[in-house]
């Protein structure tokens, strides 16, 4: 074994490095999937999701469930390395995977768009005090077809995200108070 260079990409992940900063992103996988499904040439959108779009499960017609479940497992891989902020919308988009319809279809759309207009956007970290801080929050009045709500934490350190989450809760919580206590033992 021998020590080659630091190393530039780890896993799909551009490490850029100076002299005051690390930053971590995707952006060449990110054009690949763009590419590979066609919305490198799109419009893009300026946020991940619609908050008045409303998404219930066996509604509408059905899509093509093998190229739903392929593009949400890129997204997925996206979100779980760099991009906190389409943590919330890909794990709501994972429930529909059994029977995807059109407006299941058109809100992963609308994510491939904002990914077009993002895709150099990732995890910066500097020499900003070591601080830990910690954030979480819940969606009470869910979108999924159910009463359980989603919630969601971030942890950043030196500028930049370390850790993050966004899952429906597994507890029916009978109100806004313990839902938030709820996502708060999440988060610790």
């Amino acid at each position: 074994m021998k020590d080659l260079i630091e190393a530039d990409v780890v896993l799909g992940i551009k490490i850029t490095r100076t002299e005051n900063e690390i930053s971590l992103d995707q952006s060449h996988y990110k054009k690949k999937i763009l590419k590979k499904y066609n919305y490198f040439e799109s419009k893009p959108a300026c946020t991940p999701y619609d908050s008045s779009v409303k998404l219930f499960k066996n509604t509408g017609d059905n899509v093509n469930q093998s190229e739903y479940v392929s593009i949400i497992g890129s997204l997925r891989y996206i979100g779980d390395c760099t991009r906190s902020d389409i943590a919330y919308v890909i794990g709501l988009l994972c429930r529909f995977t059994s029977r995807p319809s059109l407006e299941h279809w058109n809100a992963i759309e609308r994510v491939m768009k904002y990914l077009k207009k993002t895709q150099n956007l990732g995890l910066h970290y500097n020499k900003f005090p070591a601080v830990l801080e910690g954030y979480s929050d819940v969606d009470w009045n869910s979108l999924a077809d159910d009463s359980k709500v989603t919630s969601g934490y971030i942890f950043n350190i030196a500028g930049g995200a370390v850790a993050w989450k966004s899952k429906k809760q597994t507890i029916l919580a009978q109100s806004t108070i313990e839902s938030e206590m709820i996502a708060l033992a999440t988060a610790s």
